[in-house]
């Protein structure tokens, strides 16, 4: 009896060959869906979010390329804002879990944040503006609607989720009701 021709030689070598085609096989899904993370998370949402406009608004490759310099640009100039807010947000959090709160420290601290949040808002409506000038008058409109969207997802969002979704280690006696009034 030829070695070659045997049955447990022909069934051995297909149960490997089934067996090394899955192991491959899951490698590759496996490398696909489980990438090392590269970059920033702003550069990510930054990309997906130039994409999106790309495709939604119809852009060529020149405007495409305008609004991609306009956005870093524009990221660029309120990065220090978001960090004289989060160096803000990091004080006042401090002081209000101090043993004595200052109310005063803490209006100040506020209306900090405040400030520089309205600073980055006319920034904001400045790149709008900036992003709508390389549009043409039918893509400004799309703009428009999309911006739109955006503002209302981002809003409503944000309520959805801090109301509906239980945080664990809630505590009942802390948060507030809708009404703004404590229970």
């Amino acid at each position: 009896m030829d070695f070659m021709t045997s049955k447990r030689f022909i069934t051995t070598a297909l149960v490997f060959l089934v067996v090394l085609n899955i192991t491959l096989l899951g490698m590759l899904w496996w490398q696909n869906t489980n990438r090392p993370f590269q970059g920033s998370p702003v550069s990510v949402r930054e990309f997906n979010r130039h994409h999106s406009f790309t495709t939604q608004l119809g852009l060529t490759e020149a405007q495409a390329l305008s609004f991609r310099n306009l956005r870093q640009e524009h990221f660029r100039k309120v990065a220090p804002e978001m960090e004289v807010i989060a160096q803000l947000k990091k004080q006042l959090l401090n002081e209000s879990l101090s043993g004595k709160p200052d109310a005063k420290k803490i209006a100040i601290l506020a209306e900090s944040i405040g400030k520089n949040q309205a600073a980055i808002e006319r920034e904001l409506a400045l790149h709008f503006n900036a992003l709508g000038k390389v549009c043409t008058p039918e893509q400004r409109n799309t703009l428009k609607k999309v911006l739109e969207r955006l503002a209302a997802r981002r809003f409503f969002g944000r309520n959805e989720r801090w109301e509906n979704s239980p945080s664990p280690g809630r505590n009942d006696c802390t948060t507030l009701p809708p009404s703004g009034e404590p229970r």
